[in-house]
């Protein structure tokens, strides 16, 4: 498996984020977290700071939607050009409806599940997915400990990817870092959430390319 890097700018420099963009050229993707203060206890960015980070950087687009009725609000995303999306099982009322649409607009569409939401009852919609993100913290904030509990829903996960014959990815959100990025490689995750890891080292770009490696070695085994 290809392992990917898609640093968080929730955990960045906020005052400065086309800046901080430029601080990362060999991530895979840049990761934005569109909060409501309704669906989490935080508000974040919208529209049109995504619509302007996209105008000032080369880098792919991956959006998570932490959002009430995503169903309305994740097509606007697609429609900007962000390469992917993704809305919460837990809060689309259409999600077979949604992630078809999202791949009709262009974006790779991708479905994200709190750390306690079980994989198995969307197991029959895989095939309509691009992406699966399993939350390895409650959503809402950064910098939070990583749950150790989502490792065997991890492997659950890879298994019943494996079982559809299709190349969907796995995604990791929350407390991915260099001690922790490993045990997610292993579990069978490829892509990789991580905000406090990169933005706060001394040298972000060497800490994608860091966490790639780890990643990558630990997949091997």
């Amino acid at each position: 498996m290809t392992m990917r890097i898609t640093p968080s700018v929730l955990n960045a420099d906020l005052s400065d984020l086309a800046g901080t963009l430029a601080r990362i050229p060999s991530s895979d993707a840049v990761h934005v977290d569109i909060m409501d203060n309704h669906f989490v206890p935080n508000m974040t960015f919208g529209l049109p700071v995504v619509e302007a980070l996209r105008r000032r950087t080369e880098l792919p687009m991956d959006i998570h939607l932490m959002v009430d009725n995503p169903d309305v609000y994740a097509p606007q995303f697609a429609e900007l050009g962000c390469e992917s999306v993704t809305f919460h099982a837990e809060a689309s009322a259409a999600p077979i409806r949604l992630a078809r649409e999202l791949r009709r607009l262009g974006a790779r569409a991708s479905m994200a599940l709190r750390p306690a939401t079980p994989i198995e009852p969307y197991a029959d919609m895989l095939g309509e997915l691009d992406q699966m993100l399993l939350m390895t913290v409650e959503p809402g904030f950064g910098g939070q400990e990583f749950l150790d509990l989502v490792l065997p829903k991890i492997r659950r996960a890879r298994r019943l990817v494996a079982a559809t014959g299709q190349d969907i990815w796995i995604q990791v959100d929350g407390g991915v870092g260099v001690e922790t990025i490993g045990r997610c490689a292993e579990a069978g995750a490829d892509v990789f959430v991580a905000g406090t890891a990169v933005f706060r080292a001394d040298d972000p770009d060497a800490m994608v390319r860091q966490l790639r490696e780890q990643a990558t070695a630990a997949c091997s085994h």
